[in-house]
């Protein structure tokens, strides 16, 4: 006889015996029957997208350089970015890097500065999709749109005065009234998908320490709230107005508030911004007041930008930004203005649309040069520590390959 059948013989018998022993019964066993209804199926089918963009450029003129440095020209990478982003169902997720940047976190944010976005999301619908994570910031229009997609080489100096990005969970709505018929996913946070109707943005976070405007952030140091307000009607017309609060501009350290070394008062930033498109032509205006930069009172600023594009052929366009600012910090008090003269010459483009959405994939290949031109009380206006500022004239070229 086979001994694996023996060995089963012996095994239950002697289960048997033991059972018997015990005084039981052996109880057929019942069959387990289910009677709820049937789970319904998911989809769990999910979309991957691996993106990224590298813009490489040089910097000529008396502005190009500081005057301690020597050199006559400047080679700069201004972003150098991979990312991902993940759709399953009503579930996102989006991770972005920059190798322009270091594995540091010098600024507080309780990640590196190599990581720019690193966020997860779910959809419940376009009127509100929930973030949480490492976000850009809701305040600023032209903060919001993305570095691929600018009209001339820097974003100016207005850009310091934003939050930038920051830790935190964010609220989001988008194409809300009049039919729903725009074709947002949930996770931009620039205008160049056209909706009809209002949108808004909500964000709980900690101190923004990548903003130019805020210094020495901990995680867990203090807060910072922020919130949006658009109307958006298509091509011809967006508008949106942002607020936003840092707290505890200056840091925390009360040691060194006595001292008079930092300051103690929480930055605030009022934002207003319109984008119009029309045929070939875009123009957009953007206004900045903010107040207690760096927790400072009285260091306060305002901006206005005035920008205007217009496509020459189908692959070259002039664009003009203007950006004009006034500062006062203690008994400095300067006002100052970089006017940026540009060609755009977008090489091998996938189409000749020329609206905001089809400006996304025309920016793919592109070669921007810029001339700046400085004027005003540049030196003083300077010391005012305002960021990307040319206090002399400068020449910028770039060249932008995305995928």
């Amino acid at each position: 006889m086979n001994k694996g059948i023996i060995k089963l013989s012996m095994t239950t018998a002697l289960l048997m015996g033991t059972a018997a022993m015990a005084g039981g019964d052996i109880e057929p066993v019942e069959p387990v029957t289910h009677t709820d209804a049937p789970v319904k199926a998911v989809d769990w089918s999910s979309k991957h997208k691996f993106f990224g963009f590298a813009q490489i450029g040089v910097a000529f003129g008396d502005g190009a350089v500081k005057n301690s440095q020597k050199g006559d020209y400047k080679f700069q990478a201004d972003r150098v970015r991979l990312g991902w982003k993940y759709f399953s169902g009503p579930l996102a997720a989006k991770v972005f890097l920059d190798f322009a940047k270091d594995g540091s976190d010098k600024n507080g944010l309780g990640v590196p500065e190599l990581i720019k976005d690193a966020f997860i999301a779910y959809k419940f619908d376009d009127a509100m999709v929930v973030k949480a994570g490492v976000i850009k910031t809701p305040v600023g229009m032209g903060f919001t749109i993305p570095g691929w997609n600018l009209d001339v080489v820097k974003r100016g100096f207005d850009k310091k005065l934003a939050f930038e990005r920051d830790f935190g969970i964010m609220i989001s709505g988008r194409d809300i009234g009049f039919g729903n018929d725009g074709k947002v996913n949930g996770l931009e946070m620039g205008h160049e998908r056209p909706w009809k109707g209002f949108g808004y943005d909500l964000m709980f976070a900690g101190q923004a320490g990548r903003s130019g405007a805020v210094k020495n952030a901990n995680p867990g140091d203090d807060n910072a709230y922020m919130g949006r307000l658009m109307f958006d009607w298509g091509q011809e017309l967006h508008t949106e107005v942002s607020y936003g609060i840092s707290k505890s501009a200056g840091g925390i350290d009360a040691t060194k508030y006595a001292a008079g070394k930092l300051g103690a008062e929480d930055y605030k930033v009022f934002n207003a911004g319109v984008d119009s498109h029309f045929n070939r032509a875009n123009v957009k205006a953007e206004y900045y007041n903010v107040k207690n930069i760096r927790g400072v009172s009285g260091w306060d600023m305002q901006t206005l930008a005035l920008t205007g594009t217009y496509y020459l052929t189908d692959t070259l366009e002039a664009a003009v930004k203007y950006i004009g600012g006034s500062g006062d910090k203690g008994t400095l008090s300067a006002d100052a203005s970089n006017t940026y003269f540009g060609l755009n010459y977008y090489i091998n483009p996938k189409n000749n649309k020329m609206d905001r959405k089809g400006r996304r994939a025309r920016n793919r290949h592109r070669i921007q040069l810029n001339y700046v031109l400085a004027s005003g009380d540049t030196e003083d206006f300077d010391k005012l520590d305002v960021g990307a500022f040319y206090a002399e004239d400068t020449v910028l070229l770039q060249y932008q390959f995305k995928f």
